[in-house]
């Protein structure tokens, strides 16, 4: 079973949690926004920029049930949509509960949590950067420049 598949908590109050939550740890900063396929959570903490991008289901990714049904009606559509939305946020605001929590127990560092969600100065995230090197290694046997930076 996914966590949260029924939720009912509004995505509104999802993100207000996340907000929430970084300040109450410390973050310094905090912006989000949104298009029709992705939600993104920025904040700063401990000098570092991070960023989140959680995809969003296309409404079309509806149109059946889980069983393969056709749903006719778009109003039962739109809500399934909204449904997997709000499923998702409530799966990030965990995420980064989790991960702040884990640093602040001192299980774990920061930099260990949330280093692929480092902002770089060219505006990609370490993992944009670093898992097309790591896929590139594998298929290879070559290892990559760190950072794309050179040798």
């Amino acid at each position: 079973m996914r966590y949260a598949k029924d939720t009912t908590v509004p995505i509104e109050r999802s993100k207000v949690e996340i907000e929430h939550l970084l300040q109450r740890y410390g973050a310094s900063c905090f912006a989000s926004g949104w298009d029709e396929s992705k939600a993104i959570i920025q904040f700063e903490a401990h000098q570092r920029r991070v960023k989140f991008v959680l995809p969003l289901p296309t409404m079309d990714s509806y149109r059946k049930t889980e069983t393969g049904r056709l749903r006719r009606n778009d109003e039962i559509v739109h809500e399934a949509w909204r449904q997997g939305c709000r499923t998702r946020w409530r799966a990030l605001a965990l995420i980064i509960k989790a991960k702040l929590e884990a640093v602040e127990s001192g299980v774990t560092s920061f930099e260990h949590e949330f280093a692929m969600m480092f902002v770089l100065p060219n505006g990609k995230t370490v993992g944009e950067t670093i898992v097309p090197q790591i896929d590139d290694t594998y298929r290879t046997g070559n290892m990559p420049p760190l950072l794309g930076m050179g040798s």
